[in-house]
């Protein structure tokens, strides 16, 4: 009969719960090696596996003799895993078993288990063969099992899109463009809502790959609408050939670097260049009136920077960062790091600001000469300033040089009344 050690093992196989995540069976299955690898209380396997006469074993006891350190043991017990919907994961982890008869045997119960199994138990087998994929002989489940999703109804593939497992949903996306089983108004869909950035892509590329001209263009809105950038940057690249590549204009001031990119590339294949259109709108901005600049889009100084020249757009720079938009003065402050035209006197006024966006630009900016701004204007702007966000950019300037102005910012801000700001200042300062 099953020693107590056996029982507690069986009983903790009981208290996994339906829909256990992957690891649940990993830890499991090194839990019972190691429980029963020195135990010498356990019966030999012919002792109690495959059981008395007449009496077949219970899954828990099943289970235990699945992970247990005799390999004899472990092939018996694959007999009676068959049918048992439940210990199917610590099957598939038994393909991947250092003795070759215990991993043919988990290898053939597996393939006969499949075709029908329930969609939900088999993304849970597909995530342990996920899971043990690297390690040596474990490819071998993932193989059969992807191999069954590639062939298998479109049902369990539109099941697993949206599988809690990560692993599980890129590949079921990545299947389901390979079988042609999604629209690519669907895929449009999904690149631009859903939050992997793998799923992004693959489906994104995938309606890349329908449009073919104007007609197929409503198949971009989504891309372009969407709210991350690497996607309407596909969206972007796509209006060249739906033959809507004015429709790129708008994008050159996007707040994704690689979206602005992108639609520069499209308008020079157009035979637009876009650099004067940067300028037009950068020079509107800084010498119109009130109203006229307010329509100014924010991240036109940058984008002017990102394709500009030193000599002739730094001015229009310069005079951006007095702006009456934040957004506006920050992008213009990055635009002259990028055009390596900083200068530190008309910059350090800009560590006062209102906007925590602008002090942040032009503490980046100021870092490289940190050491040439007085560190008695920095301590002060640290220890006395009116707002966090301008203690915590003079904090760190001063910790770029150190020295005893950046201690003495660090002592007083570790009882700053803002949380963050006091956790960086205890963190400077060891406490």
């Amino acid at each position: 009969m099953p020693t107590s050690a056996f029982d507690a093992l069986a009983d903790r196989f009981a208290r996994i719960p339906e829909g256990a995540g992957a690891s649940a069976w990993t830890d499991f299955d090194e839990d019972v090696r190691e429980a029963l690898r020195w135990s010498r209380s356990v019966p030999p396997v012919h002792t109690w596996f495959p059981g008395t006469p007449g009496r077949r074993p219970t899954a828990a006891e099943t289970a235990v003799a699945l992970c247990g350190p005799d390999g004899r043991t472990r092939e018996a017990a694959l007999s009676f895993a068959g049918g048992s919907p439940g210990l199917l994961p610590l099957v598939v982890v038994r393909c991947a078993d250092w003795a070759g008869p215990v991993r043919e045997r988990a290898r053939s119960v597996l393939r006969a288990e499949l075709p029908g199994l329930p969609h939900g138990a088999f993304g849970d087998l597909l995530a342990v063969a996920l899971l043990i994929a690297g390690r040596l002989r474990g490819d071998a489940a993932r193989t059969l099992l992807t191999g069954a999703l590639r062939e298998g109804p479109e049902s369990r593939v539109a099941a697993l899109l949206g599988h809690g497992d990560r692993g599980i949903r890129r590949l079921a996306h990545r299947i389901g463009v390979e079988r042609g089983l999604l629209s690519p108004a669907r895929l449009a869909e999904i690149a631009a809502t859903d939050p992997d950035a793998v799923v992004q892509d693959l489906c994104a590329n995938a309606v890349l790959a329908t449009v073919r001209d104007a007609a197929d263009g409503a198949l971009l809105d989504p891309l372009l609408r969407s709210r991350q950038g690497r996607v309407r940057a596909a969206g972007v690249t796509g209006l060249r050939r739906a033959g809507r590549a004015a429709g790129a204009e708008p994008f050159l001031y996007d707040r994704s670097a690689l979206v602005r990119a992108c639609a520069r590339w499209v308008l020079r294949q157009a035979g637009t260049e876009p650099l004067p259109l940067y300028r037009a709108v950068c020079a509107a901005g800084a010498g119109a009136g009130a109203g006229t600049a307010a329509g100014m889009p924010d991240d036109a100084p940058l984008g002017l920077a990102e394709c500009g020249d030193r000599a002739v757009d730094v001015p229009v720079l310069w005079t951006l960062t007095g702006h009456e938009r934040p957004r506006v003065r920050a992008s213009a402050v990055a635009g002259l790091r990028r055009l390596d035209a900083v200068r530190v006197d008309p910059l350090v006024p800009l560590l006062d600001d209102g906007s925590a966006r602008v002090v942040r630009e032009a503490v980046t900016a100021l870092l490289p000469w940190a050491d040439r701004i007085p560190a008695d204007a920095l301590l002060r702007r640290a220890t006395a300033g009116p707002a966090p966000h301008v203690r915590k950019g003079a904090l760190r300037l001063l910790a770029e040089t150190g020295g005893a102005a950046f201690r003495e910012a660090a002592r007083v801000l570790a009882d700053d009344p803002d949380p963050k700001l006091r956790a960086l200042a205890r963190r400077a300062t060891g406490a």
